[in-house]
């Protein structure tokens, strides 16, 4: 989605945790994304596949700099940070209208390669996540280049918006207290881990399809209306972070058995009822599950 150029900042959202962390770990990317949520919610020790070593003070907490630059929805048009600085402040807006004095601000950390976190120490591999016992979304934005030229994805605005507006909704999940009620331990295509997923991503399209409705400080909307064109590119960042579409790329085979995400087709299929329906429509442990 696009910003307006007149949408004014309330201070930086953002920050930037230490470039180069000391560790370069390659591969895996999208196939593990998410690993630290996993390994929260259903008791999974996977610290092995972190990354770990030495020399990690730039990837530790509080060696966070806040994003600097990005005053205007114009800056947010021209630069990531500063377009991901400004997302986070229209999903605080957005859901403090939905949950009122329940919401609290999650930290928002930007990264490259490595980064210390209060579910230990991750690396590149893992991909965006969100950090439970730290509340925390974390991103590193060379994952971006990943999405499109390892993945295939289009790219665009909004694909890379949907990105943190996904996390974004697991941050709800947590202070709202679902997170603590799923099914612990379970995959496959009607799990509770698929639940959760396919509800961070309707939470994104909630939050989408109303952005252009919701004012920075002075009253000026953050973004414009979103465009059909918007929309595919979002879809097809969906599309491919699908687990039948990782397993056929990575495996050579599906194994719905294992997902932990959900199918290409149900995490289109849920933003879409987020971007048509809000959050109302987002209850994804109450519909049937072939109707995931």
């Amino acid at each position: 989605m696009t910003f307006n150029d007149g949408a004014r900042s309330g201070g930086p959202r953002a920050s930037r945790r230490g470039r180069n962390a000391g560790i370069a770990v390659g591969g895996g990317g999208i196939a593990v994304v998410a690993l630290v949520l996993i390994s929260q919610l259903f008791g999974v020790d996977l610290s092995g596949l972190l990354g770990g070593g030495t020399g990690t003070d730039q990837g530790a907490p509080g060696n966070d700099t806040p994003v600097a630059n990005c005053e205007t929805g114009a800056d947010a048009n021209e630069n990531l940070d500063c377009r991901l600085d400004f997302t986070a402040q229209s999903l605080d807006a957005y859901w403090e209208g939905q949950l009122g004095a329940e919401y609290t601000l999650p930290a928002f950390v930007l990264f490259q390669e490595a980064v210390g976190t209060g579910c230990g120490n991750a690396t590149s591999a893992v991909g965006p996540f969100y950090c439970p016992p730290d509340a925390t979304v974390y991103i590193d934005t060379a994952f971006y280049d990943d999405l499109r030229t390892r993945f295939g994805a289009q790219g665009g605005p909004l694909a890379e918006e949907y990105v943190v507006a996904h996390e974004w909704g697991h941050h709800i999940q947590n202070i709202t207290g679902i997170m603590n009620q799923v099914q612990r331990g379970d995959t496959g295509p009607t799990s509770d881990a698929v639940r959760l997923e396919l509800q961070a991503d309707c939470f994104a399209g909630a939050w989408a399809g109303a952005a252009s409705t919701v004012p920075d400080e002075s009253g000026t909307p953050f973004l414009e209306p979103v465009t059909d064109a918007q929309v595919a590119d979002a879809l097809n960042a969906a599309e491919v972070i699908g687990d039948d579409r990782i397993q056929e790329s990575t495996q050579g085979q599906v194994n719905p058995e294992t997902w932990t995400h959900g199918s290409s087709e149900s995490r289109q299929r849920w933003f879409l009822a987020g971007l048509n329906g809000g959050a109302n429509a987002c209850d994804t442990f109450a519909v049937p599950g072939e109707q995931l």
